[in-house]
């Protein structure tokens, strides 16, 4: 997967994109052909245990990024500019962005919308593509107070509209559409030539992206409505581990197969 083709997917082909956060994650999401591998700030989320996205940091998730390129060496992978790594200055948005880059991204991921468009022409100028974040954006929960669904009156979906529109004039080569009203979305994808990916705004956006854990069933302390679980991961973890703990107890673990002895080669 590249740019070129990733654009060239527009209304051809639906694109798969999934987090990941970790060698194997990764490594598993290339084996099953998933398109795109984003490791999104959500690591702070579900991995770290935090209670959003804030607390994630440039230097947090650069050994991520290292370790999901060393998992996923043939994927497109799409690194998550964390809050405040990219505000502060236009010099420092752009080092930090490199430093992603020089990781093993092939891009990075920005939220927000016309008011970051300056900031993207400035990214892709310097040859660092970029990827748009627009609706429900995690970063500015404060701002925001929560996270609600986005384009349910004109006045958001003017905004909306104006956001891609900013977007695809400085460069992204697609954009993430989170928690948007279907309808509006269907409207987004068919504003712009390039890509949406949806997450919670349903089946007309040119591709769609699921959190590991979610979509996997790990995560079950909450399920919003747009999550599919493909699993039931959780589960069959917690009864491997009971398993192996009872295992332990009664001796049965480790057996003769499980241990070296003076004949054993």
């Amino acid at each position: 997967m590249n740019i070129k083709k990733i654009l060239s997917a527009k209304g051809k082909k639906k694109l798969s994109m999934v987090t990941v956060y970790s060698y194997f994650q990764a490594k598993m999401a290339e084996e099953a052909g998933i398109d795109l591998l984003l490791v999104g700030d959500s690591y702070a989320n579900v991995m770290l245990g935090l209670k959003n996205t804030l607390p994630a940091s440039t230097e947090l998730l650069l050994p991520v990024v290292e370790a999901v390129r060393r998992g996923a060496q043939n994927s497109f992978i799409i690194a998550d500019m964390p809050f405040m790594s990219y505000q502060v200055s236009e010099s420092e948005a752009i080092r930090n962005a490199g430093l992603f880059i020089k990781a093993g991204a092939n891009a990075i991921k920005l939220e927000g919308g016309a008011e970051i468009a300056p900031l993207v022409k400035r990214l892709t100028d310097y040859g660092i593509p970029v990827m748009g974040h627009v609706g429900l954006t995690p970063q500015y929960v404060n701002s925001i107070g929560g996270y609600f669904v986005q384009g349910r009156d004109e006045k958001s979906v003017k905004r909306l509209v104006e956001s891609v529109n900013a977007l695809e004039d400085a460069g992204v080569f697609a954009i993430v559409l989170e928690l948007v009203v279907e309808e509006v979305a269907k409207v987004l994808t068919e504003e712009v030539k390039i890509p949406t990916i949806g997450i919670g705004s349903g089946k007309f956006c040119d591709g769609q992206v699921l959190v590991w854990h979610d979509l996997l069933g790990i995560n079950t302390e909450f399920k919003p409505r747009f999550v599919k679980r493909y699993a039931n991961l959780r589960e069959e973890i917690v009864k491997a581990l009971m398993e192996y703990a009872q295992e332990v107890k009664d001796g049965s673990f480790p057996s003769v197969e499980n241990a070296f002895r003076e004949e054993n080669e």
